[in-house]
């Protein structure tokens, strides 16, 4: 009897110091996300600097660093087309002190086209914010024959294949959104890729290939200098900086539409208040009036929203390039 008491003794003090340390944990976790951020924060660009995403970096870095009364530290880790620096930040620790510029590349191309990819886009990560996106432009060059786009696909239809396009290379937003192009009107044009936007540019206006889908911040100058033709913007809306080109819809391709879009996220299992907290604080940044003329100077749309907006944006801009890819069998290396 006296053994039997014994043991139920044990058990109690057990089942209390086990019910003690259960709730003790509670506290801690929530404590220890309460503190955050405590140290630097890393922004990884994974990209070279100097591009798109990663001045975007420096201009969020500095605001969020203010609001939350800690450094952010931007780091470029360029490499596969974004694939590098993205997975670097899909094997971080969790914690709040790791977040990723991302892009229309790294988190709606690659998914859709890579066969081997190197992270899950989705599964690895926690979405943050949608920072903005960057409509694509259909530009010819100067002393091109083509005034518009219908006169474009007509001569597309009249000579299959003979027309030619430019990109940054193969797998780009800017060869799919090409390759969208000829899919919904149903003609055959030849792409022609390079290595980086900048000499597909150039090689629009020299007239070596006949046009491209250009991204608005590079090619602005040259169209307000008269050394590019804007035929059309691959948006719902006409761009704030090009206000006189007229949408795809309006040039008479109806329900074509190809943007770019730059978000944040941050490594899969980041708790769920360090996300809000982030999503809250860059959807202020991005109302600050200097961010504001920075975007507009990078024909850039601002956008905010939820995580879950980004997520939901996410999957659908990967579901509608992977249909893309499959139906032009294309493929990244």
């Amino acid at each position: 009897m006296q053994q039997l008491s014994r043991f139920r003794g044990h058990a109690r003090l057990a089942l209390i110091l086990a019910l003690t340390v259960a709730t003790a944990g509670a506290p801690l976790t929530t404590a220890a996300q309460s503190d955050w951020p405590s140290k630097p924060i890393t922004y990884v660009v994974p990209y070279p600097p100097g591009g798109t995403t990663d001045i975007l970096a420096r201009l969020i870095a500095q605001k969020l660093g203010q609001a939350l009364h800690t450094t952010v530290v931007v780091e470029n880790k360029p490499g596969a087309t974004g694939a590098i620096g993205s997975a670097f930040v899909a094997r971080a620790a969790p914690d709040g002190y790791t977040i990723l510029g991302a892009s229309t590349a790294s988190h709606a191309i690659n998914p859709a086209l890579n066969p081997r990819p190197t992270y899950d886009a989705v599964k690895s990560f926690a979405p943050v914010a949608l920072v903005g996106t960057i409509p694509s432009v259909l530009v010819v060059g100067a002393n091109s024959p083509y005034r518009d786009v219908r006169g474009l696909l007509a001569a597309a239809k009249r000579e299959p294949g003979r027309l030619s396009y430019g990109s940054g290379g193969t797998g780009t937003i800017l060869q799919m959104s090409a390759e969208l192009l000829k899919q919904q009107q149903g003609v055959r044009m030849t792409h022609v890729p390079y290595k980086g936007d900048v000499p597909a540019i150039q090689d629009v206006m020299a007239g070596h290939v006949d046009f491209m889908f250009a991204p608005t911040a590079p090619i602005l100058p040259l169209v307000r200098a008269g050394k590019l033709r804007a035929l059309a913007v691959a948006t719902k809306a006409r761009a704030a900086s090009l206000p006189n080109v007229p949408t795809m819809a309006e040039a008479g391709v109806a329900g074509f539409e190809a943007e770019q879009w730059q978000g944040i996220f941050a490594p899969a299992g980041t708790p769920a208040a360090v996300v809000q907290k982030l999503n809250a604080e860059i959807n202020r940044a991005l109302k600050d009036p200097e961010v504001r003329a920075q975007l507009d100077g990078l024909g850039i749309n601002p956008a905010s929203g939820s995580p879950q907006a980004l997520a939901d944006f996410q999957k659908e801009d990967i579901a509608k390039w992977t249909r893309v890819g499959k139906a032009g069998g294309i493929e990244l290396e």
